[in-house]
């Protein structure tokens, strides 16, 4: 989509992300957390102790999200992919509260697996965000 399209809607360039916003691919979408869930895995490594079972990836992949998300919009792997999860009502940043229902819900599975016209899935209209494609 052409940056002016883009801009004139708002959205990833600072308004109400709208239906101008470029929609990233599913594979776009896979590949950042694919690489975020690598990094959890990493990450939750460290904390591992033989004697016991340790820090669980799925709670360093839910921790990662409401950090991220919530601060700045992005994951390590959505910044590689070059995507960004923004609120669907001003195109900011979520905020960590909603980052980590957010994050919660995608840990449960089904809930992207359900997903609108926007590719939105039940965790991204649950806590009120939208992924678009990163501005250049």
């Amino acid at each position: 989509m052409a940056a002016s399209a883009n801009a004139a809607a708002g959205g990833a360039t600072g308004g109400p992300a709208g239906p101008g916003d470029e929609v990233p691919s599913l594979l776009r979408r896979t590949g950042a957390l694919v690489i975020d869930w690598l990094l959890c895995v990493l990450i939750s490594s460290l904390f591992a102790d033989p004697a016991r079972s340790g820090w669980p990836p799925v709670v360093v992949l839910i921790a990662e999200y409401g950090f991220f998300l919530g601060l700045f919009a992005q994951t390590p792997g959505m910044w590689l992919a070059r995507i960004r999860c923004v609120s669907d009502a001003d195109g900011g940043r979520i905020g960590v509260p909603r980052a980590l229902l957010r994050g919660l819900l995608l840990a449960l599975v089904i809930p992207p697996l359900v997903m609108d016209g926007r590719r939105r899935g039940l965790h991204d209209r649950a806590a009120g965000s939208v992924v678009v494609a990163a501005p250049r």
